[in-house]
């Protein structure tokens, strides 16, 4: 069957992912570009013997590239990959929007022009005049209405067609004036002589971009006699006026849109008193705005974990049950190493992990409800004046807030934020929110050294530790690695909408799949190097732990058989070997040795403790465990804990995760050793400090 390939291309929140799903429903597939972390989606329809692969590419307001994402969009048009392109408009916002449409007709590719939120526009008061427009641009101009599905198939019929007789030809072109034509057609003369020459319909986009001095371009031709070219028809421009090169080309594409929308466009958009208008008087008011903000993000962030609490305890029973199952198929009292890697290493770790994926389920489906509304642009606007002031963009907030959750969730919801560096510098700093998995720590630690009326103040001493370093830590970033590299911050508002239900159930499942692939993957293999670690090599029956590793004194065999199994294994020995590392913070072995398994969950560090000291299953309500610790450490020691376990190594699946979304094991790595050592740093502090002062 012949194919062809459409790429969707359009500016953000003109609706292009909605038509998209439409066009391809559940036939999708998602990735990212090569070597960036820029998601893309294909999509496949079947049309009349075509297969129709439809890009989707990311939202981008011209070709000028400023983030990654609209270097994607770019790059990828440019390419010559797409057989056709397919520009999706918000008929509501039509001369803003028409500005991408310029640009595209210079790539001479066949060209499709989608009047999307046909349905806004009539309600606004405006008509359009398809038929003219398409005239004028010298493309086909279809309306559509992604949400409700109205005009796919008069699209797909367009795209057939121009398919079956080769496209229409080349889309029309902005006629620049006789101050920028003339310098236009001798750069293009230029490229003729070129060994390495962009095709010959690319080549008068290229010599506007040398007009407009794109860095991009520029650079390409940095060596060529082009360049020189194009710097002296940039300088003359200059010259001839008071504006620079560029601004002269942007003002011709705005007068060419103003004369289409003269033509085409009839009627009066009706300004204010709309609904959005409305809303935005209270959700955007200076003084009620942040409030409102932060209602709704507790309510999101209640509601979720609310919800999902007793969906987690009905995974942990699946886990438990798929666990005890499998270790039935051995007889009672048998040690089976295969049993051991199925039960504790790979159902345990990768189940571990999957027992929150009900939370994650549900706060994506949370965050692809504001994002679909139109609020999380609002929520950007209100809080970037202060999140602005500490390196970070106003849309941090909602990864921030969720990282009291999950880390992981929150590090996969700095997606919506539209530029890499944004996305960097939120993602390192995010496991220093304290997530739920630290709270079984610090329900162990807290009542073991501190008396009743202080376990709740150190409690809120640890959350707020972990926000101030946060925001130092994002400080820092800003002016160090990612000096520089700030992008123009552009806020577009989009009218407030109801998103489709297929819409919002498609990206709360894309989502969902990749935390579960990740699961399967990264993690299921970490997992089985930490179970690895911790349960070989076996002692022999007659090895007796030196009296420093010894494991404390213990009534059942078991445990002590258990602990003795733990000093004697890798995980054992690397906490032995660490143990000079580990004694300025006033830790011992046991706890290295604890905390090299809990990098496979912050949780487990309770369990691994239980097991060092003999105590049998411990959780994190054990007394028995408690009394260990208190008998074994100063409080100074647990404050301690309570630091490094905060701030230090990032779980398996945070690390994994970020390796994910970040593209490069070098972020990831960074993450960790960056945030070990600062706890390592925090932690000897307090406490050589403590003990000097005496509260040791």
């Amino acid at each position: 069957m012949a194919s062809i390939t459409i790429a969707l291309a359009g500016n953000p929140n003109s609706g292009k992912t909605t038509l998209f799903n439409r066009l391809t429903g559940a036939r999708q597939r998602v990735g990212n570009y090569p070597g960036v972390t820029v998601e893309w989606k294909e999509g496949v329809r079947a049309r009349d013997g075509l297969d129709l692969h439809f890009v989707d590419l990311p939202g981008t307001y011209s070709l000028t590239a400023f983030s990654e994402e609209e270097l994607v969009a770019r790059d990828y048009l440019l390419s010559g990959r797409p057989d056709l392109v397919v520009d999706v408009v918000d008929a509501s916002n039509l001369e803003r929007n028409l500005y991408l449409t310029t640009e595209l007709m210079e790539l001479g590719l066949p060209l499709v022009v989608v009047l999307n939120m046909s349905d806004v526009a009539e309600s606004k008061g405006l008509r359009i005049d398809r038929e003219e427009l398409s005239r004028r641009l010298g493309a086909p101009v279809v309306a559509a209405v992604g949400s409700r599905g109205t005009g796919v198939d008069d699209l797909l019929e367009t795209v057939v067609e121009m398919h079956g007789r080769n496209g229409t030809g080349p889309p029309g072109r902005v006629d620049f004036g006789p101050r920028i034509e003339p310098r236009l057609a001798e750069l293009v003369s230029y490229f003729g002589d070129l060994d390495d020459a962009p095709p010959e319909r690319q080549r008068r986009w290229f010599a506007l971009k040398l007009i407009e001095r794109d860095e991009k371009v520029v650079a390409q031709f940095a060596e060529t006699p082009v360049s020189g070219a194009g710097a002296a028809a940039a300088s003359d421009l200059d010259l001839d006026g008071p504006d620079t090169s560029d601004i002269v080309v942007s003002r011709q594409r705005y007068a060419y849109i103003e004369g289409l929308c003269r033509r085409a466009v009839t009627g009066r958009a009706t300004p204010g008193g709309d609904t959005t208008d409305r809303i935005d008087r209270v959700a955007m008011h200076p003084i009620w705005g942040v409030p409102i903000f932060l209602a709704l993000m507790f309510g999101v962030f209640h509601l979720t974990f609310t919800l999902g609490a007793p969906l987690m305890g009905l995974m942990e029973h699946a886990v438990g049950f798929l666990a005890t199952s499998v270790a039935a198929i051995w007889p009672p009292g048998t040690e089976s190493p295969l049993a051991s890697l199925l039960v504790d290493g790979i159902i345990g770790g990768v189940g571990g992990v999957l027992v929150f994926l009900p939370n994650i389920v549900l706060l994506f489906l949370a965050i692809s409800l504001l994002e679909g509304t139109g609020y999380m642009a609002r929520a950007a606007f209100v809080m970037d004046r202060f999140m602005n002031r500490v390196g970070l963009h106003g849309k941090s907030f909602i990864p921030l807030l969720i990282g009291f959750g999950c880390t992981v969730p929150a590090i996969m919801a700095t997606r919506t934020l539209e530029t890499r560096r944004d996305r960097l510098i939120t993602m390192l700093v995010l496991p220093l929110m304290s997530c739920g998995a630290r709270l079984p720590i610090y329900a162990l630690i807290i009542p073991a050294f501190f008396p009743q009326r202080w376990q709740g103040p150190v409690l809120w001493i640890v959350y707020v530790t972990g926000i101030v370093l946060a925001l130092a830590a994002a400080r820092l970033l800003q002016a160090s690695l990612f000096r520089g590299e700030a992008t123009p911050f552009l806020m577009e508002l989009p009218p407030y909408r109801v998103p489709t239900v297929g819409s919002l159930l498609a990206q709360m499942g894309h989502r969902a799949w990749l935390y579960v692939r990740k699961a399967g993957t990264v993690i299921l293999g970490i997992s089985i190097i930490l179970w690895a670690l911790t349960s070989y090599p076996t002692p022999p029956a007659d090895w007796t732990p030196p009296d420093s590793v010894a494991p404390a004194v213990a009534t059942d065999v078991a445990d002590r058989e258990a602990a003795t199994a733990m000093a004697y294994s890798v995980a054992g020995r690397v906490g032995r070997t660490l143990e000079p590392i580990l004694e300025p913070m006033g830790f011992d072995w046991r706890i290295g040795t604890a905390l090299i398994g809990a990098f496979a969950a912050k949780e487990v560090f309770v369990a691994q403790m239980g097991i060092v000291f003999a105590v049998g299953e411990a959780d994190e309500d054990s007394e028995a465990l408690r009394a260990q610790l208190a008998a074994s450490y100063p409080p100074l020691v647990g404050l301690s804990i309570l630091l490094f376990a905060l701030i230090a190594t990032p779980c398996m699946a945070t690390v994994a995760v970020t390796r994910q979304e970040s593209g490069s094991w070098r972020w990831a790595a960074l993450q960790f050793w960056g945030l070990t050592l600062l706890a390592w740093v925090i932690s000897t502090l307090v406490y050589q400090v403590g003990s000097l002062l005496g509260w040791g």
